[in-house]
């Protein structure tokens, strides 16, 4: 038998980090299988992860992007104030002034997110920098599940988004959806219903159009099969049928990745917007963009290296995806968030020179609501050696702080939901949404 590598083993390989070895996806797996909760997505297809017994068709939708594996902010936005101590401390690293974008007087961006630009400039595309959870915590694993979770020392694995569904107990599992991986991340984890999905085909039951060809036919195949009872299986097939049911405008819209630059974000972008305009109801989408888990070979600002071809199919993905929403991009806010950020010193040197796990990081927002063409969130801490949190950017942002601004505003959640959402969180105005 041939053996293979994981993508998560390869990651590791690629990276050097002992817990990227330990799939989430393997750990997660291991949990339903222990404890039986996703037995519904066994029997009727991977997109029911969870079941149980009124959305806005037309609604605002937040997409959170996770830029997983730990995103280097300190190339994505970069503080020109800071740019001879970034010289000196990531001479093979550091963005050249004179190839900065947009921005402003105070802040560039990387030249890979020139398409993105006009959005900037015209205030659709904002940034805030020095993000991170309160404590720094630079372990993959563990930081991937304390930035989910949201709830900095509890033990209850619960999800941010699950909770901020479940703030309505009448919350359908369709407001809530992972696409690109029928696996739940653990901000969907949680009592409230959530969907996961490949691509928007997935949501359906293919296998029993085949052989129930009526609403008759499978209340008669329930009761051949379960008696009829009111089980929680029984009453699982049927919650899934209904998700099918208001779901089918979605699987019938064709998708259209016609004008998506071919790479990982090709399909699930395309997908999300063929979700969202198909107005099915949808709230919050969750997506993945990994392998930003540079320590080695994070590259010059130019094409060919790994940092900027990794923007630049964000950067163009990004944008035909708020081209092919059309009209419905004034619904449509999104969000990028990262376990942490990477250090400010270089690791290696030249062409092999990358950024080991860090603190501080930059989250970039985009599209209806955004208060863009800046970096807010301020004031930023000046970097220097004596500022620096053990070699890494500083906080000055609670990333948790962003994610309540967006959802409060998109989603009309009110003050006193906040610790709800995000139990034990002060409150601070960042300023990212308008």
């Amino acid at each position: 038998m041939t053996e293979t590598t994981t993508p998560a083993a390869a990651d590791a390989q690629r990276c050097g980090c002992p817990d990227f070895s330990t799939s989430r996806r393997r750990f997660l797996a291991g949990v339903a299988a222990g404890t039986g909760t996703l037995a519904a997505g066994t029997l009727f297809g991977d997109a029911f992860r969870q079941v149980s017994y009124a959305a806005v068709p037309d609604g605002n939708v937040v997409v959170v992007l996770s830029m997983r594996g730990g995103s280097d902010g300190l190339s994505i936005v970069v503080p020109k104030a800071d740019h001879a101590f970034l010289t000196q401390k990531r001479p093979d690293l550091v963005v050249p002034l004179d190839r900065l974008v947009g921005g402003n007087g105070s802040w560039g961006l990387h030249p890979a997110l020139a398409p993105l630009v006009p959005m900037w400039n015209a205030g659709s595309f904002g940034a805030v920098h020095g993000i991170g959870l309160p404590q720094p915590n630079r372990s993959h694993f563990e930081a991937m599940e304390l930035v989910e979770e949201a709830n900095p020392g509890s033990n209850a694995r619960v999800g941010w988004i699950n909770r901020m569904t479940g703030l309505d107990s009448a919350a359908l599992p369709e407001e809530q959806i992972q696409l690109g991986s029928s696996m739940l991340p653990t901000a969907l984890a949680g009592p409230a219903a959530a969907l996961g999905a490949r691509t928007v085909d997935d949501f359906q039951l293919p296998t029993i159009g085949t052989w129930l060809e009526s609403k008759s036919q499978v209340t008669k195949a329930q009761k051949k099969i379960w008696g009829g009872k009111g089980t929680s299986m029984n009453r699982g097939f049927q919650t899934a049928l209904e998700s099918v049911n208001r779901l089918a405008p979605a699987v019938d819209l064709a998708n259209n990745d016609a004008g998506y630059p071919d790479g990982p974000l090709k399909s699930v972008l395309s997908n999300t917007a063929r979700l969202i305009k198909a107005k099915v109801g949808a709230k919050m989408v969750s997506i993945d963009y990994g392998d930003w888990d540079m320590h080695t070979g994070l590259g010059a600002a130019q094409p060919g290296s790994w940092m900027h071809d990794h923007l630049d199919h964000f950067a163009r993905a990004v944008t035909a995806f708020f081209d092919d929403l059309g009209a419905d991009a004034s619904r449509v806010t999104l969000v990028t968030i990262s376990e942490f950020g990477r250090r400010v010193a270089q690791n290696g040197s030249g062409s092999e020179a990358g950024v080991d796990h860090g603190y501080g990081n930059a989250m970039l927002l985009l599209g209806a609501g955004v208060n863009g063409g800046d970096v807010r969130g301020g004031p930023w801490t000046p970097l220097a050696d004596s500022s620096l949190n053990q070699g890494d950017v500083p906080l000055v942002n609670d990333y948790r702080h962003v994610l309540w601004e967006v959802i409060k505003t998109r989603e009309g959640l009110t003050e006193n939901q906040r610790t709800t959402v995000f139990p034990g969180l002060s409150q601070k105005a960042v300023g990212v949404m308008a």
